[in-house]
């Protein structure tokens, strides 16, 4: 039996920046949310904590103040170390995205975002441990079966539409038979945090296309690191591995981190394990629409959930709020029309806006993901492409995913060509 309470238009299960972003569309277009979250805020997650103009435009589509005054470090762009050479590249100057990066621990980000859809109207329960679908007659789901609270009372919530934002792992759609695609690329990242006064102000997000140890010579380790500033006397440090990498899966990830950090100079304060700021955590990458179809029996995956995260740079907070945003377009139009084949042939545009936005890229993402993986390529690419800043300035465009879709200049013109000329994942 069914609480009235427990009634929703949309239920939400997972309260990060997707299923958030989610939420706070739909709750501003009027419809009735419940976005479940199985933690309290606020709460920590595996992250590299910087946030390129993309997910910028994001905040600023949901209304967030993103100055420096309300608790955010600016960024003007990407330091590239590689190469022997050390290069900063600005953040384009494009009509479609800002000019600025952000940097913002996840403790408080996700509390922020999930803040702002209650403000607009959605229904925030926290402690809610979401176990699986309910499902109607024909297959359909038409709610969710969970666990509430610490004393884990058995609840059921009912919804006509369900998006599944609960991140890498996946939970929710895996109980509907969605598995992992294994021919999609997959990264693991591991981050630590550390007390450095000598970095914690950077207004560059830094990224090392090559990482050493102090005894390994000219052997490169695997992967790439990054070391963002967070303006508060700490700074995220971490690397990742593609499985496209023959160190992935054979490696000791902490050990590897610690390896590269030992490298760095003695006064950024990596070197010492005092300064570190709890432990190193490790996480999964969900890369290249890893995970499909986005929509079937009344579920809409989002963000990890669907595999979002961009295969060139791993990122996923933008594509978790931009596909967030894009289900709730769609599925406010689906409520709209009655239940059945209206209602399905809308909630269809779903996949194929996914796809016809983003599938040409991140099959180009998934091209790139096999060549970084061969040292001997990845090499060759930063001794001849680092020394270009144009070429590089080239490359920030087409990693990022920053151009201006139409207009623009030649560079946003023959990645836009790129992107449509690749036949869509």
């Amino acid at each position: 039996m069914t609480a009235v309470e427990h009634d929703a238009d949309v239920i939400v299960v997972g309260a990060g920046p997707g299923g958030s972003a989610t939420a706070y569309h739909l709750a501003r277009h009027g419809v009735r949310v419940l976005l479940l979250e199985k933690t309290e805020f606020p709460r920590e997650k595996v992250c590299g904590d910087g946030l390129t103009p993309r997910a910028v435009r994001q905040l600023i589509r949901m209304g967030v103040d993103t100055s420096p005054e309300a608790g955010w470090l600016h960024n003007r762009g990407l330091r590239v170390i590689g190469g022997g050479v050390r290069l900063e590249l600005d953040w384009p100057e494009l009509a479609s995205f800002p000019n600025y990066g952000l940097v913002r621990t996840r403790l408080d980000f996700d509390d922020l975002l999930a803040q702002r859809a209650v403000a607009a109207g959605a229904k925030l329960r926290t402690s809610v441990n979401v176990l699986g679908p309910v499902l109607d007659g024909d297959g359909r789901v038409t709610g969710v079966e969970a666990e509430v609270g610490p004393g884990k009372e058995p609840t059921t919530f009912h919804a006509p539409l369900v998006v599944a934002a609960d991140g890498v792992s996946g939970r929710f759609p895996l109980a509907l038979g969605l598995a992992k695609r294994e021919d999609r690329p997959i990264g693991v990242a591991v981050r630590r945090y550390y007390r450095s006064p000598a970095k914690h102000e950077d207004n560059y997000l830094e990224s090392w296309l090559e990482l050493r140890s102090k005894d390994s010579g000219d052997n490169l380790l695997p992967g790439y690191g990054w070391i963002f500033g967070l303006g508060d006397g700490r700074v995220n440090v971490g690397l990742g591995v593609l499985n496209s990498s023959s160190a992935f899966g054979k490696t000791n990830y902490r050990r590897l981190l610690t390896d590269w950090l030992a490298n760095t100079p003695e006064d950024w304060g990596m070197t010492d394990e005092t300064n570190a700021d709890g432990p190193i955590l490790g996480a999964a990458l969900p890369m290249g629409f890893n995970r499909v179809p986005h929509y079937t029996r009344g579920v809409l995956l989002v963000g990890d959930s669907g595999g979002m995260v961009n295969p060139f740079n791993g990122e996923g907070i933008a594509y978790a709020m931009e596909s967030g945003e894009l289900a709730a377009e769609v599925m406010v139009q689906a409520l709209a029309r009655p239940a059945g084949p209206e209602r399905e042939r809308a909630l269809l545009a779903y996949p194929n806006e996914l796809k016809a936005r983003l599938g040409g890229y991140y099959r180009l993402g998934g091209i790139f993901v096999k060549l970084i993986g061969r040292p001997e390529i990845m090499r060759i690419a930063t001794k001849h492409g680092m020394p270009h800043p144009t070429l590089m300035r080239f490359v920030l465009k087409l990693l990022a995913n920053l151009t201006d879709p139409r207009g623009g200049d030649a560079m946003d013109r023959v990645i836009n060509a790129m992107t449509k000329a690749a036949p869509a994942v």
